[in-house]
């Protein structure tokens, strides 16, 4: 019986042949891996086009914004207290050509920053540049969620940007820089130079507690008589620093952008006015140190004073001779404009001029306004600016001049710089010291006897010098719209400090009794902000002192005998 028979094929693989299948072998391994090194490096470069080059962009970027970025000082008030400092933040960018789709990227991304559009991202991301900015100085919270994205083709630089503790409250004074951390007002702009050239902090001579209470008084007074603005300054009369700046309505630094240009206006120092009835505080001193008028001198205020086609007038007229105290005190046009003219045009400009009232301050800011005064000075120019009416200056001017004729008669140069003391070149004696000591007195008096009663400080002996001004209305004058004033000094015996308070169109109220002057307006603000600063200004309350020198300054004036006023 024959089984099943399976044949197997025997195949003889000689020498040759087998040579040709390892060479065959040997090759498919070569090609293998030729084909894995080509794929290799072309996986090294889609990995070095997408991470590597994509790395050095990024660095590229952070080199080239970090050349650009602009260091700043930080800035301190007199105490060391943070004004203005830099903080390292996060700025988002995007490389457009790595940006897979612009579509989803941009409806992401205004999910997170609500304030870009779809559309803007859009279009910004639908270019061939490499990089475009898409959102400077984000906050922690929006770096975070924004990197939480992973979206290709974003990515961010660390900048520097300028943060102001106390917002509002030094805006005008310290100012505010541009995105690009460059200062565009204020200390920022005015000493642009030197705050990016310093390493070390810049000690300025605001101190934060007088601001916030000067800032809070006048705020009060601005909503109480419904006024349309307010400013103020507190100057140290010894060295020309200016201790506080508040200029209301203002503004938050770190929104500038969007304040509106009356709130960014620093009416301290850009500010151009006729002030007023202040400005017989000059017409007495200059009346007194030219010696063309004695204390002891009257003037006839019985009847208006009538010169060319204008008629000077007292707002609440006493229609009687009065003496030199007495036409300081009662705040007398007559009286101011007879002394003027015994002093004449031509030396009632020249202590102008001394006084700086005529040219720009030289205080480091940029927002100087420019002193406005006649082209022609006649004899009616010389009566009008006798009463604050026809030259028409900056406050901080108005302040720094009062300084000077309380001081011992020297003009220093005001600062917004810690000074301390000032140098013999910053400051000219511009009157005597005995008209500068007389001056005191008749200052007093007005808080004691005169219009500015209401300024008092008990204990601190506050002098001064009210002001009401109308405000120009076309070619005339707006009897309804009045800048009411009042500048103090205090202590007046021995002064350290000028406070000058101006609220812009108040409205009398029924405390008031309608009125809206300065006396009623502007000297409640100056005795409150006495009261509040002077103790943390190292300046106690002398109660004793006070009533010895106010019983050292009376005299009683030939009046039927009454105890009224004194030089």
């Amino acid at each position: 019986m024959m089984g099943s028979i399976t044949r197997h094929r025997h195949i003889r693989i000689d020498g040759r042949t087998k040579t040709f299948v390892e060479v065959g072998r040997t090759r498919l391994v070569l090609t293998g891996a030729l084909f894995a090194v080509a794929f290799g490096v072309l996986a090294l470069r889609v990995a070095d086009l997408s991470i590597v080059q994509a790395a050095a962009q990024a660095d590229l970027v952070q080199r080239q914004v970090t050349d650009q970025v602009v260091h700043r000082a930080e800035l301190t008030d007199r105490n060391g207290v943070i004004l203005a400092t830099s903080l390292a933040t996060a700025s988002l960018y995007a490389d457009p050509q790595r940006v897979q789709d612009i579509d989803e990227t941009a409806r992401r991304l205004s999910t997170i920053l609500p304030d870009l559009s779809e559309n803007w991202i859009r279009e910004r991301l639908d270019t061939d540049r490499r990089f475009v900015w898409l959102r400077r100085n984000l906050t922690p919270r929006q770096h975070y969620e924004v990197n939480r994205l992973g979206l290709p083709g974003l990515d961010f630089v660390t900048e520097e940007s300028r943060v102001y503790p106390h917002g509002r409250l030094v805006s005008h004074a310290v100012g505010f820089t541009d995105i690009d951390n460059r200062g565009l007002a204020g200390i920022e702009r005015g000493l642009e130079d030197v705050i990016t050239s310093s390493q070390a902090a810049i000690s300025l001579s605001l101190d934060i507690r007088i601001q916030g209470i000067l800032h809070e008084e006048l705020a009060a007074a601005m909503t109480r008589f419904r006024a349309v603005g307010a400013s103020g300054l507190v100057l140290d009369v010894a060295s020309g620093e200016v201790i506080a700046m508040v200029s209301l309505p203002d503004f938050d630094p770190q929104l500038a952008g969007n304040a509106p240009a009356e709130a960014r206006f620093n009416q301290t120092t850009l500010g151009v006015y006729e002030m007023g009835s202040t400005f017989k505080a000059f017409t007495t001193a200059m009346a007194l140190d030219s010696g063309a008028v004695s204390l002891a001198d009257s003037f006839d205020a019985t009847e208006p004073l009538r010169i060319s086609r204008f008629t000077i007038d007292d707002y609440h007229g006493q229609n009687r001779w009065l003496t030199v105290p007495e036409v300081f005190i009662h705040s007398s046009n007559i009286g101011a404009a007879r002394m003027a003219l015994a002093v004449g045009g031509e030396r009632q400009q020249a202590y102008l001029t001394r006084l700086g009232l005529l040219s720009p301050s030289a205080i480091e800011l940029r927002e100087l306004g420019q002193p406005v005064k006649p082209e022609r000075w006649r004899d009616v120019n010389t009566i009008t600016v006798s009463y604050g009416y026809g030259v028409s200056v900056p406050p901080l001017q108005l302040a720094s001049a009062t300084a000077a004729i309380v001081n011992g008669g020297r003009l220093m140069a005001p600062t917004l710089l810690r000074r301390n003391v000032a140098s013999p070149t910053q400051e000219t004696q511009v009157l005597s010291a005995q008209t500068s000591q007389t001056m005191r007195q008749l200052m007093r008096l007005v808080v004691t006897e005169g219009t500015g009663s209401m300024a008092d400080a008990p204990g601190y002996l506050v002098g001064g010098k009210t002001g009401t001004a109308e405000k120009q209305s076309g070619r005339g004058y707006a009897e309804r719209r009045l800048l009411s004033s009042f500048v103090g000094v205090f202590p007046v015996d021995a002064p350290q400090y000028v406070v000058l308070a101006l609220i812009d169109e108040p409205k009398g109220d029924a405390q008031s009794y309608g009125f809206a002057t300065g006396g009623w307006v502007a000297a409640p603000v100056v005795g409150r902000f006495v009261g509040r600063a002077a103790p943390l200004l190292g300046i106690r309350p002398r109660p004793d002192d006070e009533r010895a020198y106010d019983d050292m300054i009376a005299i009683t004036l030939p009046l039927g005998g009454r105890h009224l006023a004194s030089y």
